[in-house]
């Protein structure tokens, strides 16, 4: 940072899978607390070593997610920037913690911090564990498309691209010490993605071994603590930075899905033999032929 002098750092860097927190949640304390825990004392020792003028200009903008806040109820209002953490899963609590040192460095140290909470991303290069990408890899294998209990978990869905123009615009224009909810205004259940997924690869992969791809879903046993419904109000982003996603989920969906399938070559090499185990390790115990999946 010396040799360098940024004039900002953004930290996406994460163990970011519920699953894989629950199997083995060291990794995600190791990353998640103790990392960001070395990043704020590097930008503590930066700045101290700068002018007033120079820590003024400087950012700190964290990364998080919205499941800090816990699981709604079917009628309960969104998510917001006061809502109270209730994190369910290891992974949720590992980001509420380093939520709350990024908060504590600011008022004890004055840092120039800012803080994101997303909701769910979805798009290009995003790792076959995740939902979407996985039921495209398996879909057009003809392997089944395992959901978790009766499907009907909601999520609010925002297209990776939109994400990242929202972490720029908050980095450029994002009050010091503030947070913002960053959501892509798509509460969708599960099953309607898988649904949605299904559909778009009837139309374009007609001559795939497997049709309709939705004969392949298959319910399996839900994961521990699985949070009911996440809901983002995004109000005050758009508020006072003027920023909404571009994409609707209609619009990204399909943006995704033709990505995967262009992308071959890609795929081939991100599912290697650590992949495989991992989702044998993942299926093994929820009732499912992992060697379907």
């Amino acid at each position: 940072m010396r040799d360098y002098k940024p004039r900002a750092i953004v930290h996406f860097a994460a163990e970011s899978h519920v699953d894989r927190s629950i199997l083995g949640p060291d990794d995600f304390i190791r990353t998640n607390v103790g990392g960001t825990f070395a990043l704020l004392e590097e930008v503590r020792a930066y700045c101290a070593d700068l002018n007033e003028t120079g820590c003024t200009d400087f950012r700190f903008l964290h990364v998080s997610t919205d499941e800090v806040y816990g699981s709604l109820g079917p009628a309960d209002p969104a998510f917001s920037e006061t809502t109270a953490y209730a994190p369910n899963s290891p992974y949720s609590a590992s980001k509420a913690a380093s939520d709350h040192l990024v908060r504590a460095y600011h008022h004890t140290y004055q840092l120039p911090t800012l803080t994101t909470n997303c909701s769910n991303n979805y798009g290009p290069y995003q790792f076959p564990e995740k939902l979407i990408p996985l039921m495209i890899l398996n879909a057009r294998a003809a392997k089944t498309l395992p959901i978790y209990g009766d499907g009907k978990n909601v999520r609010d869905w925002v297209f990776v691209e939109d994400h990242c123009d929202a972490v720029r615009t908050v980095l450029a224009r994002g009050r010091v010490g503030e947070t913002y909810n960053i959501g892509g205004w798509n509460e969708k259940a599960n099953l309607e993605i898988v649904e949605t997924v299904c559909s778009l690869l009837d139309e374009l992969c007609p001559n795939d071994p497997f049709i309709p791809h939705r004969k392949l879903i298959s319910f399996v046993k839900d994961r521990p603590g699985h949070d009911r419904r996440y809901a983002i109000d995004a109000r005050k982003i758009e508020r006072e930075l003027q920023w909404r996603p571009r994409e609707t989920f209609e619009s990204g969906i399909r943006k995704t899905v033709s990505w995967y399938l262009e992308n071959e070559e890609w795929i081939k090499e991100v599912t290697s033999g650590s992949y495989r185990q991992w989702m044998e390790k993942q299926y093994a115990t929820r009732g499912h032929d992992a060697s379907r999946a």
